[in-house]
């Protein structure tokens, strides 16, 4: 059995999906110890529950320690297999965090998945189902698997009651990819939502996302705005957000988000949000700072050598790499120091059982 320190680096929730993920995907038992122990509350939560609850139900996976407040988990898988799954993390834990466990073992699994879960859609310390499905999904597709994403009702923070349906036809085999600049910017687009509220703030949000990149990239931003009438809304409790993405000549695709907050005008949140795509284009790196972290587990099983530059080396990344080479003992250059661009060489190898 694979063990690995999950106070390591960063220490987050991180180490805890990547270690699950890739233990379903090689079918190599793993056991996670001080999980989370430099957090307030250590150990797990409702959420990384969640996720570990998800992925061992791809590989009928036996799972000890599985409880609120564990710091050690033991997973031992048994059986690959698709299927349709479903989860409801409970009020508002995060969809985006579930699925970012058990998506990898899921696009080699020997048959099509569908998972249907509900949870937040849009909470804090999490990417939003939207970036999901605007930048992860397309630029996972360039490696071979196809992720439908259809968010069917959005979840706030606290009451959560989101809903999303995510469908996945496998691959037998990853490909790599070469990218590292990003190149020239060609669209800028984006989604700014608000629900249980009036629908000016999600419109006001949009606005000045769009003006801030047209005076700083040059580029007319489509930011759609989402919201419902006060007698037709579907949702448990009031938010907002926005999501934006710029797509560059060379095919990369960088992201960025914002969420309201309570006391924030609606103009912050978006001039916020534009203000960060703004610096993550502005490096010149094609893959931006929230993505890299997710897709290098990817690269590491696709069987050859991939070449990506990344907008920022956080810390972030540098525990996920750590934890990578631990359990699939690959190798990762990595080019950059953190808090800077950089650029990394994965060299993936198949490690399917």
């Amino acid at each position: 059995m694979i063990e690995l320190d999950g106070s390591y680096g960063e220490g987050g929730g991180q180490i805890l999906r990547t270690a699950i993920s890739l233990s379903a995907l090689t079918m190599k038992p793993v056991r996670i110890s001080r999980i989370r122990a430099g957090r307030p509350k250590p150990g797990l939560k409702n959420q990384h529950m969640g996720g570990i609850e998800l992925t061992a139900k791809l590989v009928d996976a036996e799972v000890d320690g599985l409880q609120v407040g564990s710091t050690e988990v033991a997973f031992v898988p048994n059986q690959r297999r698709g299927g349709d799954f479903g989860l409801d993390v409970g009020t508002a834990g995060s969809i985006s965090l579930l699925l970012q466990a058990a998506l990898l073992p899921a696009v080699l699994a020997p048959q099509p998945v569908t998972f249907r879960l509900r949870g937040g859609t849009d909470v804090k310390w999490s990417p939003p189902v939207d970036y999901l499905r605007e930048v992860f999904v397309p630029m996972i597709s360039r490696l071979g698997p196809s992720i439908q994403i259809h968010q069917e009702r959005r979840g706030h923070y606290p009451r959560g009651g989101g809903q999303v349906l995510c469908k996945v036809q496998p691959v037998q085999q990853l490909r790599t990819i070469e990218l590292v600049q990003a190149g020239k910017v060609i669209d800028v687009l984006g989604i700014s939502h608000c629900v249980r509220l009036p629908a000016h703030v999600a419109e006001r949000q949009a606005a000045s996302a769009a003006e801030i990149i047209q005076d700083k990239l040059g580029v007319a931003a489509n930011i759609h705005s989402e919201s419902y009438s006060k007698d037709d809304d579907p949702h448990l409790g009031p938010g907002s957000g926005i999501v934006i993405w710029a797509e560059t000549e060379s095919g990369a695709i960088l992201g960025a988000d914002r969420l309201g907050e309570k006391g924030e005008r609606a103009e912050s949140v978006g001039s916020r949000a534009g203000i960060r795509l703004v610096e993550e284009v502005s490096t010149g790196r094609a893959i931006d700072s929230h993505l890299c972290d997710m897709l290098v587990p990817y690269l590491a099983i696709a069987p050859g050598k991939s070449r990506i530059g990344v907008t920022e080396m956080t810390s972030h990344l540098m525990t996920n790499i750590w934890t990578i080479e631990q359990i699939l003992g690959v190798r990762i250059d990595v080019k950059g120091e953190l808090g800077k661009p950089g650029e990394l060489v994965v060299n993936g190898k198949e490690l399917l059982a």
